[in-house]
């Protein structure tokens, strides 16, 4: 398993990853790669259960999922590395949100570099086995009805939790999509930002290899030939309105899914 702490700028899954038993006996990828997130989900819920659910577990729990996409024949390409480790001190992440993978996958490579936890619907707290695991993450809650009350929640709450040297990620989107829509990403993280006088981490995500389901959005389709891209960009510090910043974050997550064949 890569270790965020190694020199490498760049990881890619090598090759030759060693697949899951259960692929190897030719069993649909959906069912494969389900049974390990379901495994991981579970354990990590009894976990939060035993009060044992911290820092260090998080990152673990966020490395066995990367360990069940490749396994299940997923491979992950992750850049801009060095931008991450620059980080000295609480920051915004922004990003787009494709899908449920980023916010499982995003912890084993931010964790170890600033603590962090994100800006989440609040009904997904309600979410059996999941909730559980997301609300010992402490994170900030909100309604998604109301884009008043929820910048007022976000602003309040996020600057105190900046100021205690909590990093957040935010993805600035009313739902996940596969598609990326400039005109629904909202200037919600550029704000905070500005408020607490932080820095912005963009980060570009393809993230589609986890489909967003019909009937269930957490569960939906895999594709192994849909190959997963996170590329983190250089800091950038918010100045006079942020109108500036937030058209550089949306070019470049824009840029970023066109060179990746998405968007």
């Amino acid at each position: 398993m890569m270790n965020i702490r190694d020199k490498e700028n760049d990881y890619h899954t090598p090759a030759h990853y060693k697949q899951f038993i259960l692929k190897r006996m030719h069993l649909p990828l959906r069912l494969t790669f389900y049974i390990k997130i379901f495994r991981v989900i579970f354990l990590g819920w009894l976990a939060v259960k035993r009060k044992a659910y911290d820092d260090q577990y998080w990152i673990k729990q966020s490395l066995m999922i990367k360990e069940a996409i490749e396994s299940n024949g997923g491979r992950l390409h992750i850049t801009g590395l060095n931008n991450l480790r620059g980080i000295k001190g609480a920051v915004v992440f922004i990003g787009n949100h494709m899908s449920t993978l980023e916010t499982f996958l995003l912890p084993h490579l931010i964790e170890p570099m600033v603590h962090h936890t994100y800006v989440v619907k609040r009904k997904l707290l309600t979410t059996p086995f999941f909730g559980a695991i997301m609300g010992s993450r402490h994170p900030i809650a909100v309604d998604r009805r109301n884009p008043k009350d929820d910048l007022k929640t976000v602003l309040e709450e996020g600057s105190a939790k900046l100021a205690q040297g909590t990093a957040l990620v935010i993805f600035p989107q009313s739902t996940r999509s596969e598609r990326f829509m400039p005109e629904q990403f909202n200037s919600l993280g550029v704000k905070l930002a500005k408020k607490a006088s932080v820095p912005i981490v963009p980060i570009a995500l393809k993230t589609d290899f986890w489909g967003n389901g019909k009937w269930s959005r957490d569960f939906g389709p895999v594709g192994k030939s849909k190959d997963i891209y996170v590329h983190f960009g250089q800091p950038l510090q918010v100045a006079k309105t942020g109108k500036e910043e937030h058209q550089q974050i949306v070019n470049f997550i824009t840029a970023h899914l066109k060179q990746w064949g998405s968007g």
